[in-house]
């Protein structure tokens, strides 16, 4: 208790609460987002671009990724973070505005580069700001962020849907962003520049590059399911592998596709989590309403119990991670999220009650929250003095690459079936999201070992001393 309430010292406590404010409006229009997209692919039929509207800010915030990334490590991390709000609110008026799928489409790829830059900068700053043994604790805090959107945000976005329409969940953020998102600034002046800048950064043009190839290879899985399209399908995806792989390859820690032991094996890591989580939460509450006709405040409390079950197991992973190996909370984390998805899949039977999905998502949400954090503590540990903003956008990258493929594959099953058979669609997607789930768990055996609290090696803060704040 007594390490947590430095967090709220006069020297961090602007930092602080400017970071868990802004993760706190970000998380509102995530949850209500996945909330009430069932309801809007019916206003604008565009049932067929569902995933696309996840997709798109995925793809989009990879590029906002490595920005931050840079910039943080160049210029510091309040002008990166200033601008991330301004991107992420752009993109809250287009798709409020939005009069087809298209335009939605197109305002959550503006939203995405401006959330793309905030956890870059975030991540960034506490591997600069906080000692190694509260950086656990800091993510924990963080996480708290997510409880009041999660327990009221989907319940709030459903009735807000139900009373002034859809296009009011993401116009009514636009005022708490503008009260509330400065509020980190000064603290992020403060930090300033890094001591040491590293010559090697990364390029924004293979950031572009990753991002359009990641959507070519979506685009042809969509265009894939439908036998009329395979050849074209095949043209595009590997065009996007040949865009994508050789950018992505200098983006992230060398070794990083092949799962090479160490921090390449903890970034990977990472992406395999996303996917498989994300890759089924984006269809919980389609399945939910589409499939099993539940109400949209129904629906609400699979994300809702997910959203809280996660903030307790990234507690819980604070807790006991000076005794538990770090791999060891990774590879529970898989495992839960694995039950939690197998309970989703039984829930598109008639015969299974939601409740049941309901609660096996909760259970899935307690898995994300003791892997999660765990992962990016471990690339903190590793990172080198000055290099803390490359390395954590190249978490952040793999986090966006592995939720955008996760939704673009369950996307792309859910629009080849949306006219015939949309239950098999979604279990398509659900089975994606598991087989991912047992890559992952295969991962955590090059993880490297020790505690996400002891650091690793000299460049760590505590073992820094000797060289310049």
């Amino acid at each position: 208790m007594a390490r947590l309430r430095e967090l709220w010292a006069p020297q961090t406590r602007l930092l602080t609460i400017g970071l868990v404010l802004t993760i706190t409006f970000v998380a509102s229009e995530s949850l209500a987002v996945i909330t009430v997209m069932p309801v809007v692919a019916r206003d604008l039929g565009g049932l067929r671009l569902y995933g696309w509207v996840f997709t798109a800010f995925m793809l989009a915030s990879i590029i906002g990724v490595v920005a931050g990334g840079r910039a943080t490590d160049r210029r510091g991390p309040a002008a990166p973070f200033v601008a991330g709000l301004i991107l992420f609110s752009s993109g809250l008026a287009v798709a409020g505005l939005a009069t087809s799928m298209q335009m939605l489409v197109a305002g959550r790829a503006l939203q995405g580069l401006g959330a793309g830059v905030v956890p870059s900068v975030a991540y960034a700053s506490i591997g600069r700001r906080l000692p190694a043994d509260l950086r656990s604790r800091m993510v924990a805090v963080l996480s708290t962020a997510w409880i009041l959107p999660g327990l009221v945000g989907p319940a709030i976005s459903a009735e807000v849907a139900r009373a002034f329409g859809w296009r009011w969940v993401f116009l009514g953020l636009l005022p708490v962003i503008v009260l509330t998102g400065p509020i980190a600034v000064p603290a992020l002046i403060r930090l300033g520049k890094p001591a040491t800048i590293s010559a090697s950064e990364h390029s924004l043009l293979d950031a572009t590059r990753v991002a359009c190839g990641a959507g070519m290879i979506l685009a042809g899985l969509t265009l894939g399911f439908g036998v009329r399209d395979v050849l074209i399908a095949i043209a595009l995806a590997l065009t996007g592998l040949a865009v994508a792989v050789p950018s992505l390859r200098r983006l992230l820690p060398a070794g990083t596709l092949i799962g090479r032991r160490g921090l390449p094996a903890t970034v990977l890591s990472r992406g395999l989590l996303t996917f498989a989580f994300f890759g089924t939460d984006s269809y919980v509450t389609l399945s939910i309403i589409a499939i099993r006709h539940a109400s949209t405040l129904v629906a609400g409390y699979a994300v809702t119990g997910a959203t809280v079950a996660w903030t307790v197991g990234s507690w819980t992973q604070a807790r006991i991670g000076d005794t538990w190996e770090a791999r060891r909370l990774i590879r529970t984390g898989f495992l839960i999220i694995l039950l939690g998805i197998g309970g989703m899949t039984l829930m598109l039977q008639p015969s299974v009650p939601v409740a049941e999905g309901i609660a096996a998502w909760t259970v899935a949400g307690l898995g994300m929250g003791l892997a999660n954090s765990p992962i990016m503590l471990l690339v903190l540990r590793q990172a080198q003095r000055g290099r803390e903003g490359r390395e954590s956008a190249s978490l952040n990258l793999a986090d966006v690459l592995g939720t955008a493929a996760g939704i673009g594959v369950g996307g792309a099953a859910v629009a080849a079936h949306a006219a015939t058979d949309l239950r098999l669609g979604i279990g398509i997607a659900f089975g994606a999201a598991a087989t991912v789930a047992v890559l992952g768990l295969a991962t955590t055996r090059r993880l490297p070992g020790g505690l996400t609290t002891t650091p690793q090696h000299t460049t760590d803060v505590e073992s820094a001393a000797s060289k310049p704040p």
